[in-house]
């Protein structure tokens, strides 16, 4: 799994660092060797550019409660709603960790252990406003293989209905948006199920 957490540093466009961050990784598996991409969150939003940026073939996209690129031309990375809620927390472009964003009573279902908690916003990076402020290029035919959605619960209801709409297996497996650091296993098993399935 590569690791994104120095993704905002610099200056945008910041996809592109995504895109390498993924290629670097894969550079221990042969080439010639399928992947299945697998995203959660907001980096839905980048598979499309992953996917045209690999050597090795991709043979399935899995968006696990996470937003969906356009069909076609750039995906924005935030509406302009969310863009609106943003803007008065940034101090000098830079914006709180996200489960600060959050009322407690927001955040405190998503974890059912204080010492993952501690440290999954520990590892948080602070993103910059401009991050959110970018717009990712969505390649043509970047889907051209099997596409599929994990939906833990809302607000993604929306894109597993939409993934629904494109044709993509959609499955759903109950939970607050980081189930899968509750439910690894389960997690796990529905991602294999999509990957060998689709």
């Amino acid at each position: 799994m590569p690791s994104l957490l120095h993704m905002g540093s610099g200056a945008p466009p910041f996809w592109p660092r995504i895109v390498s961050a993924v290629r670097d990784s894969l550079r221990q598996v042969p080439a010639g060797s399928p992947v299945t991409l697998v995203a959660h969150s907001n980096a839905g939003l980048f598979l499309p550019t992953i996917r045209s940026g690999l050597d090795h073939p991709v043979t399935g996209s899995i968006f696990v409660d996470a937003a969906l690129p356009a069909r076609i031309g750039p995906t924005p990375v935030a509406s302009p709603e969310l863009l609106e809620f943003l803007r008065p927390m940034a101090v000098n472009g830079r914006l709180p960790r996200w489960t600060d964003w959050w009322d407690e009573a927001d955040v405190a279902p998503m974890f059912s252990d204080p010492i993952v908690r501690q440290a999954t916003i520990e590892e948080q990076p602070t993103l910059p406003l401009s991050y959110y402020e970018q717009h990712i290029p969505v390649p043509d035919g970047w889907d051209d293989h099997p596409c599929s959605y994990l939906l833990f619960g809302p607000p993604y209801d929306d894109d597993a209905a939409e993934a629904r709409e494109r044709g993509w297996q959609v499955a759903h497996l109950p939970g607050a948006h980081l189930h899968q650091i509750i439910d690894p296993a389960g997690t796990a098993r529905h991602l294999v199920e999509l990957a060998t399935t689709t």
